[in-house]
Parts: structure tokens; sequence; C-alpha cells
């Protein structure tokens, strides 16, 4: 096997990959495909679907690889791209309803007790959410878009989307209000 020492410059791989450079598409992919997943399970609750996403997504930006023109970072560029891809897939599949009065009466399960919040726990929270308050929440607080972006990228009024963040971020607070009693009662019982 030939070893292709690779330049660590990206504009290069990314010149070499748009050239058809299996190696260097390879290297792009590897490097960026563990992040780009972490992007898509936010968005995603079902592993194998948001693997699914990231590599459509890949596809893409493959296909638009030439269309990078380095202003700021690649790895935004991609970023952008999948999470473009990650509602592409929801609306689709049409999980995604912005509806104030179909969430009211929501409940999330709540996670294992015994274990501190960590990341995975948040995210199992996250994931209890109702498609439209999660998206939202995820493209604000995660992404640091505003609210009239994410009101342009999910068709969406300003007004309705500073909604569902709001009505998100009780859900999750109530949810956390609720583990948090549940854990010390557990603890009050051993005692």
């Amino acid at each position: 096997m030939k070893i292709i020492p690779f330049y660590k410059n990206e504009k290069v791989l990314i010149k070499r990959a748009i050239s058809g450079n299996r190696e260097a598409q390879k290297w792009l992919y590897d490097s960026f495909a563990p992040k780009m997943l972490g992007v898509c399970r936010q968005y995603i609750k079902d592993l194998q679907f948001a693997e699914d996403v990231m590599i459509e997504g890949f596809v893409k930006v493959f296909r638009h690889l030439e269309g990078f023109k380095h202003e700021g970072s690649f790895e935004g560029w991609i970023r952008r791209i999948m999470i473009r891809e990650c509602i592409s897939h929801l609306r689709k599949r049409q999980f995604v309803v912005y509806d104030d009065e179909v969430f009211e009466k929501n409940h999330m399960e709540t996670t294992p007790t015994g274990e501190p919040l960590d990341e995975n726990h948040m995210q199992y929270l996250i994931d209890g959410l109702p498609e439209g308050y999660k998206m939202v929440f995820v493209l604000y607080s995660v992404e640091g878009y505003k609210h009239a972006e994410i009101a342009e990228m999910l068709s969406i009024s300003e007004n309705t989307s500073k909604s569902q963040l709001f009505k998100a971020r009780r859900m999750l607070r109530d949810k956390l209000r609720a583990l948090e009693m549940r854990e010390a009662r557990n603890i009050s019982n051993k005692a």
C-alpha cells in the first residue's frame, strides 16, 4: 500500500477533492463526519436516520464543493448543509408541527435516576421535545441562529420561532425540576 502524505492545508485538500482525488475526499469525510453526525443527531432522534441524513449531506457537500469560497470556516459551511439536510428530512417525513395547542399536554419520559445529568441525558431530554420545539431550540441555543434566520429556514414567523423556543425551554426546565425532585425523593427514601 502506497502512503500518500497529505498536507494539512485545508485549501489544498479541498482543491484535490474537487478534482476527484478519492484520498482527499476520504480525508475530508473522515475528519468531519463524527462532528456532523453529532449535528444531525441533535435534530434527528433515531441514530440510523441521522446517519442517513449525514451521508446525504456529504453527498451534497462533495457535489457543491467548488461552491465553497473559503470565506469563513469549512466546518461551518458543512454544518449549514447538514442542518438544512436535517430540516429537509424532517419536513419530508412530516415530523415537524408548529402548533401551540398540540403539545400543551405533551409529557416526556424522564431519564434514569441515580446518574448525574450529562450530555447524553440532556440529549435525551431534548429528544423528548416535540419536533417543532426541538428544531427551534437547537437552531437557537446550540447553533446560534437568530429568530429571523430560523423563521426563514423553517418557513415560520419570527413570533412562532420565539414562542417555540420559550415553550421548549419551559418544557426542559420542568423536566429538569421533575428529575431533581425525583432524585431528592430517592435519596431521602434511601436514608
